[in-house]
């Protein structure tokens, strides 16, 4: 159960990228550019996956340089850790 949960995760961050992205006004290649990651990398996290069937799992150091960026909050970025992941 907890794989799917973590694959809903990654989807709302996944989400939230897209839409800060969209506030800006900026390219995909252009925040993966500023924030130090590919462009493919990216890519992959807006769609909430490292790699096929996996759900994404950035770096604290990739979400910090990504909020920097986006000029928006790591708390804003991130969703709400859901129920099932603290039980």
């Amino acid at each position: 159960m907890k794989e799917g949960v973590w694959e809903q995760y990654a989807t709302e961050l996944g989400s939230r990228l897209r839409q800060a992205r969209a506030v800006r006004g900026l390219s995909q290649e252009r925040i993966a550019h500023e924030a130090g990651l590919a462009a493919f990398t990216y890519q992959k996290l807006e769609k909430g996956e490292s790699r096929p069937g996996a759900p994404a799992n950035p770096t604290l150091r990739t979400l910090v340089s990504l909020a920097a960026v986006l000029d928006v909050s790591l708390a804003d970025l991130l969703p709400d850790i859901p129920d099932a992941l603290t039980d």
